[in-house]
């Protein structure tokens, strides 16, 4: 029943679905209602003296021809639901999962969001595909419950007893068999988490043959084996309840052929009627007791889904999507900015600020400060990525509140140091796109590797530094008043970070655009307007520099410099 109050609750953003899902579940009933009248019609057809009346034989044509298009309309329209649900349920993880708060991101780590797309959702709408069949099996059970009712309502009374006896012995064990599941779907999460090792650590494994064995044996093989054993129970158990379940109907069947008649005298045409009803419900029975172990997984799969606080919450960031950046923007300013977070490596918390920072339209930051003093975490602050726990960020010297969030983001251009490249310019759909980009690799130095054609890149398999000027080419074609650089030299040749510095930073000043650059090229840093320099996590000096001096002088100073 959760499983399918969740299923109903998504089901209101799937068009028609709730269409689909009652005419299922009304067609289900149907068949199996259908299923029981064909079995009264053959159980009134043994019991006639001679040959059957002609209206039996005309109701046993009509059934015959009705029960496979009952068994055949529902599972064509749960198919469809199911694919629908299963592309329409992904896409509405993505776009939560995309409007989640970054920091909650972080904290539920890839495997664990990897493992619900790739694995919670199919086991979810795999689910539904059995309602059909739940509902046709569950419709002749009742059916012929009720068709017991109506040859001896004494006998159903002891028949219904028996079955809750056998309801209760059921419950228990299934009860325990879901715990081994959701046990088990946990250590899935951590298998994951280790594929994603193995897949990005591959050169460190096969380099070192003791490690690689090591992380077989220790971290691979405990958290597999442990994942199956669990799986296994579970469905150990369910088998042996499912087992239990078939021998309780043939007791069942013991005690009417052998106790009841001695308890209570019972005509033969009516104990021969129970007899036959009973065995027939063991079929549609031990069909629903297979689909137990099915709905237990997806149970455990919605809890997943849910617990993640990001799939059917409204806890997203989308608010104001929908209105262009403001770029004709004047002063940007942290007001007592702080921000705290746990570092699991250190097992401490850090705190960021109070920051107060100030920035204006055409302005070179420089960013200095070393590591973990938390220049990464200022930038997501700034661009808001993270929340400010403290203080406020000012645009225009009006605080930008949670609806204004995203409509501010876009101001912002960002290469991190631990960017993705996308394999296509994504969201700069505009007629010269190819043109514009040829121009920007040949700046870039890389018209011998990469081509632009339909918005594609021909390929991102390059070096690091590379990829860097990759990711510089998609903020360029941003075209975003304010770009942020996280330590984006650190891969260059020294020929290149000469490029980056006194000709790229320039060329996008005199453009008018802001750049804040995390640097540690100290030779560098006379370019600057301003020199900021953290020191575990509290802005230490904000200095302003002389970087309107003249680049052709700076430019030869550096080559002398490396000369």
């Amino acid at each position: 029943m959760k499983l399918l109050r969740f299923l109903l609750r998504y089901s209101r953003e799937i068009k028609y679905s709730r269409t689909a899902l009652a005419v299922t579940v009304l067609t289900g009933v149907a068949g199996g209602l259908v299923n029981t009248a064909l079995l009264a019609l053959i159980n009134s057809a043994l019991g006639s003296e001679g040959p059957p009346p002609p209206r039996l034989l005309a109701g046993f044509a009509v059934l015959c021809v009705a029960l496979p298009v009952m068994r055949f309309v529902p599972e064509v329209l749960l198919l469809r639901l199911t694919q629908g649900a299963m592309f329409d349920l992904r896409l509405h993880l993505c776009r939560r999962i995309l409007s989640a708060p970054l920091r909650l991101l972080e904290e539920l780590k890839p495997a664990r969001l990897l493992a619900t797309m790739t694995e919670d959702i199919p086991t979810v709408t795999g689910a539904i595909i059995l309602l059909p069949l739940l509902c046709m099996h569950g419709a002749v059970l009742v059916s012929c419950l009720v068709y017991l009712g109506w040859l001896s309502p004494l006998v159903l009374a002891f028949v219904l007893g028996f079955m809750a006896v056998g309801v209760v012995s059921y419950q228990l064990p299934t009860m325990r068999a879901m715990r081994y599941f959701k046990r088990g779907r946990e250590e899935w999460d951590e298998l994951v988490k280790h594929f994603r090792a193995m897949t990005e650590g591959t050169k460190e494994l096969k380099l070192h043959r003791e490690r690689r064995e090591a992380f077989i044996t220790d971290e691979v093989r405990p958290t597999a084996d442990a994942q199956r054993r669990f799986q296994f129970t579970g469905n150990t158990i369910y088998i042996a309840t499912r087992t239990w379940g078939q021998v309780l109907f043939f007791i069942l069947i013991g005690l009417l052929l052998f106790v009841v008649p001695g308890w209570r005298p019972v005509g033969a045409t009516t104990l021969t009627g129970y007899v036959l009803i009973l065995l027939y419900m063991m079929t549609p029975l031990e069909v629903m007791l297979n689909m137990l172990p099915a709905f237990g997984r997806a149970k455990v799969a919605m809890e997943k889904i849910e617990a993640l606080g990001v799939s059917l919450a409204t806890r997203g960031e989308e608010a104001g999507a929908g209105h262009a950046p403001a770029r004709d923007w004047r002063r940007i300013e942290l007001a007592g900015v702080t921000h705290t977070y746990y570092r699991e490596s250190e097992n401490s918390t850090f705190t960021l600020g109070p920051i107060d920072l100030s920035f204006r339209p055409g302005e070179l930051v420089f960013l200095a400060g070393g590591n973990g003093s938390g220049k990464t975490t200022l930038a997501k602050l700034l661009t808001g990525l993270y929340t400010p726990e403290g203080g406020e960020i000012r645009l225009d010297g009006r605080a930008v509140d949670e609806e204004g969030m995203e409509r501010y983001r876009q101001l912002f251009s960002v290469v991190f140091s631990d960017f993705y490249l996308f394999e296509k310019l994504l969201g700069l759909g505009h007629d010269e796109l190819d043109e514009r980009a040829g121009g920007y690799l040949s700046q870039l130095q890389l018209t011998h590797k990469v081509q632009v054609s339909g918005g594609r890149l021909s390929t991102t398999d390059l070096s690091q530094g590379q990829r860097k000027r990759l990711a510089l080419l998609t903020a360029y074609l941003e075209d975003r008043p304010f770009y942020i650089f996280d330590e984006w030299a650190a891969d260059q040749d020294p020929a290149f970070k000469n490029i980056f510095y006194l000709s790229l930073l320039p060329e996008l000043k005199a453009r008018g655009k802001t750049a804040l650059v995390i640097t540690h090229d100290d030779r560098y840093y006379h370019l600057a307007d301003r020199l900021v320099k953290l020191n575990y996590g509290v802005v230490e000096s904000d200095e302003r520099l002389d970087g309107a001096r003249d680049v052709a002088a700076a430019t030869a100073e550096a080559e002398m410099s490396a000369a």
